[in-house]
């Protein structure tokens, strides 16, 4: 019996799946650490994570998985990677880690990609790389380049964090056009590397790792790697993408009209076109999807809200104690349930983790308006939370729509916040689109994705033909006004905020 591991290396925590590959099923999860995965922030707005933390809790979870299901580590027969999008691994020539990776809610960088944009014209940005350089991994390298000159001047490889952890599984330094295309170094419209960027930072291209296919051996497992897992020597590593397209190839979003959503740590909106668009004000980024070729060109249109799952969690443990000890998650769903659609006006701008793309790389900090403490209370401000979080994904599918991004269905895991029936419910309503809820995750698509890119599954029909469905949310057209006007005064208390911050 064969199994395929994926892995998925997320800024809370490592996750792990052992997918049994003849019935598709996963046969065991494993999640490390129990508690979520600190970020240091040495200054305001810095947000760094070792990447031999992440490797760490990569033996821990890929361990706990062989045990779990009792599986011989030499029946593993591919391994996928999922990873946290936009960070910078900098490795020296012996391959050691150079600092700490800055990660993908790190704003340091948006003064760095606000010059580039000036420096190379929009136009041009846009049409070629359908993005502004922001905040991602070509900004944060040029950081780098200028604050810390002795770390740059050792830099022998940059890497994404999929990257370093493929590089720690075979000790060969490669990258793909899709995660070049999320660190925005990546010509799309030319479909290799962008010189521009790199002229423009004076970057030197012996930087940038080789170059491998999304789907396909991108490296076998060294011997040491191996013992250190459990695993068996030479064993491929055969997939690899960002956290959100592999989120979407989780839940089989690879074809133009089907959008995914999720809402771990930050939520996403992600939504796929065979078009190469671009939003002019860059509220949301196109990236190279996974399943993106030449002659089936498919691309990722991405709404991220950084505060979601860390909005409920820092709610949980600052307001929801009782007796000294915090109420759970589904007491939270309870209380929130118990008030009224809009909160009675409690109004939440969910935007507390880092600057916002969608609100033009402004860190504005969370906001709770409209407070009655004569009204108000503890389940207002829950559900105000939840429907901020509903509502500030919604912003980015209206700025979808306004690309002409078709979305005809949309899938999301059974996890995180749509295990919240108010939330789940909340979003169904507010985009008026039927919500379809998979057993899926990150580390189980990165398993599906090895079968696929070791050739174990021939096509994704094939390799999600198993894929298991646990609930379909149709929009309820009875609340949906209410919805409608609760997210009208939230789009309306965002825009006098915004003024205000100017």
């Amino acid at each position: 019996m064969a199994y395929c591991l994926g892995l998925d290396i997320g800024s809370s925590s490592i996750k792990a799946c052992l997918l049994e590959t003849e019935q598709g099923l996963a046969v065991a999860s494993a999640t490390s650490p129990s508690s979520e995965l600190p970020i240091d922030a040495p200054q305001s707005g810095f947000a760094e994570q070792h990447p031999h933390t992440w490797y760490e809790h990569v033996v821990r979870a890929t361990r706990m998985c062989l045990e779990q299901a009792g599986v011989d580590g030499a029946d593993v027969a591919a391994i996928g990677v999922s990873y946290q999008m936009h960070g910078l691994v900098c490795i020296d020539a012996q391959g050691e880690v150079l600092r700490p990776a800055i990660i993908w809610c790190d704003s340091r960088a948006v003064p760095y990609g606000e010059r580039a944009l000036q420096a190379l014209g929009a136009e041009r940005c846009l049409q070629d790389l359908l993005n502004s350089p922001g905040n991602f991994t070509a900004s944060k390298l040029a950081w780098v380049k200028e604050q810390q000159p002795e770390i740059y001047a050792a830099i022998d490889k940059i890497m994404l964090p999929g990257d370093w952890i493929a590089y720690r599984l075979t000790d060969e330094a490669t990258t793909t056009a899709s995660g070049l295309s999320e660190g925005i170094l990546w010509n799309i419209r030319e479909d290799r590397v962008a010189d521009m960027v790199l002229d423009h930072f004076g970057f030197d291209p012996q930087l940038i790792p080789r170059l491998v296919p999304g789907f396909g051996e991108q490296g076998r497992l060294s011997d040491r790697a191996a013992q250190e897992l459990g695993l068996r020597a030479g064993t491929p590593v055969a997939y690899r993408g960002g956290d959100q397209p592999n989120n979407a190839l989780s839940l089989n979003v690879l074809q133009p009209g089907e959008l995914a959503a999720t809402a771990g740590t930050s939520g996403v909106v992600y939504g796929v076109s065979d078009q190469a668009q671009a939003d002019p004000h860059q509220r949301v980024n196109t990236f190279v999807h996974v399943n993106h070729s030449a002659d089936a060109p498919r691309y990722g249109v991405l709404l991220c809200v950084n505060g979601t799952g860390i909005a409920s969690s820092w709610l949980r443990r600052n307001t929801c104690s009782v007796g000294g000890e915090a109420l759970d998650y589904p007491a939270m769903n309870d209380a929130a349930a118990a008030a009224p659609i809009g909160s009675d006006g409690l109004i939440l701008l969910p935007f507390g983790n880092g600057a916002e793309r969608t609100l033009g790389n402004r860190n504005m900090g969370a906001a709770v308006l409209g407070l009655d403490f004569n009204r108000h209370q503890r389940g207002h401000l829950l559900r105000a939370a939840q429907e901020g979080i509903v509502f500030a994904m919604q912003y980015g599918i209206d700025v979808m729509h306004g690309m002409g991004v078709p979305i005809n269905t949309v899938r999301a895991g059974w996890a995180n916040s749509f295990l919240s029936p108010l939330f789940r419910q909340a979003f169904a309503t507010t985009s008026n689109a039927c919500l379809e809820l998979y057993d899926s995750d990150g580390a189980q698509g990165a398993a599906r994705g090895a079968g696929l890119g070791a050739g174990i599954y021939a096509t994704a029909q094939e390799a999600f033909a198993s894929l298991q469905q646990r609930a379909v949310i149709e929009p309820e057209a009875q609340h949906r006004d209410a919805y409608m006007e609760a997210y009208a005064r939230w789009r309306q208390a965002l825009a006098r905020t915004l003024a205000v911050t100017e």
